[in-house]
């Protein structure tokens, strides 16, 4: 537990830090957009060079990572959010629902080395953007200007979602974020990605077929499927019927189960347009949670471009 100077000194290391960053934005001297691409484009590099690990990407857990350090964001405190990147202190580092992202934190410190004038905020959520995007996921606009902290402003633990509770408890930990029904439903579609790890969160297996794209397979999926509980030694969870191949969490399911979660979902589930047009929106404001806006260096976010866009002009 930190003192109550401990944790002045903390606030006053910030404030400097968030005043040193908003005097570069006014004296215009910050790194241009274009030194953001290319960091973005060396993300890109190695998300796809992953070998043998999961699918064949590390883009999930890059955007598992950007996701997590963007949403421990308290609104009524305004402490947490993406602003800085605690999660490389203990104990956050440890928490539970971040278990496994010290993958994607080395792969990312590799960055980091290459261009250490970004921060690790800037960094890892410029990482999100890249995943999202190179997995054929919607534009994301982003701005740059978040500043690395201190160990005593790392958040308490229990600010993400727990995959074993339901609606109430989705509503509470969103709902302190700033976000409603439906950005919650929206926010979920990134299930659409990735996979559960048994040494990780103790869950097993992937939500889509396609876990390295970005569709609103989840979403069909969870209507057009047969969910029922897998059989197993592991927490509770459930499996399609037919393949039994796939799985959701109680949090998924909810979606189908909660007349209001249900109302987005089924939307999302008959239009990809309208999921990636608001999972795009809701995104760019998690990746922003916990950031002053004196401390952008654009006020209007930039539109990085993808890898193959690049290469084709």
């Amino acid at each position: 537990m930190m003192s109550n100077g401990d944790g002045a000194a903390a606030k006053a290391t910030n404030a400097a830090k968030s005043g040193a960053q908003a005097a570069k934005v006014a004296a215009n001297f910050v790194p241009s957009k274009e030194d953001y691409q290319k960091v973005y484009n060396t993300i890109a590099e190695i998300m796809d060079d992953a070998g043998d690990y999961d699918d064949g990407s590390y883009g999930p857990v890059l955007l598992r990572l950007a996701w997590h350090s963007s949403g421990t964001y308290d609104a009524e405190t305004k402490t947490g959010g993406s602003n800085f990147a605690t999660m490389r202190f203990e104990p956050e580092s440890l928490h539970g629902a971040n278990n496994g992202l010290d993958v994607a934190r080395n792969l990312m410190q590799k960055v980091k080395e290459q261009y250490p004038w970004i921060s690790y905020g800037d960094l890892w959520t410029l990482a999100g953007v890249a995943a999202i995007q190179e997995m054929a996921g919607p534009v994301i606009p982003w701005r740059a200007g978040r500043v690395d902290g201190v160990a005593e402003q790392a958040t308490p633990d229990g600010r993400l979602p727990d995959a074993s509770q339901g609606g109430s408890h989705l509503r509470a930990i969103f709902g302190r974020m700033g976000f409603n029904d439906q950005e919650i439903v929206a926010l979920s579609g990134a299930h659409a990605l990735g996979r559960c790890h048994t040494d990780r969160s103790g869950f097993e297996g992937p939500w889509t077929f396609s876990p390295i794209t970005l569709t609103n397979d989840y979403y069909k999926l969870l209507f057009d499927e047969k969910w029922v509980w897998r059989s197993w030694n592991g927490p509770k969870q459930l499996q399609d019927k037919k393949s039994r191949s796939l799985m959701m969490l109680p949090t998924d399911y909810v979606l189908t189960q909660d007349k209001s979660f249900k109302k987005h979902a089924k939307a999302y589930a008959e239009d990809q347009d309208l999921f990636f047009k608001d999972f795009s929106a809701v995104v760019v404001r998690l990746f922003e949670l916990g950031v002053p806006s004196k401390q952008w260096v654009s006020e209007e976010p930039w539109t990085m471009k993808r890898v193959e866009e690049q290469s084709s002009n």
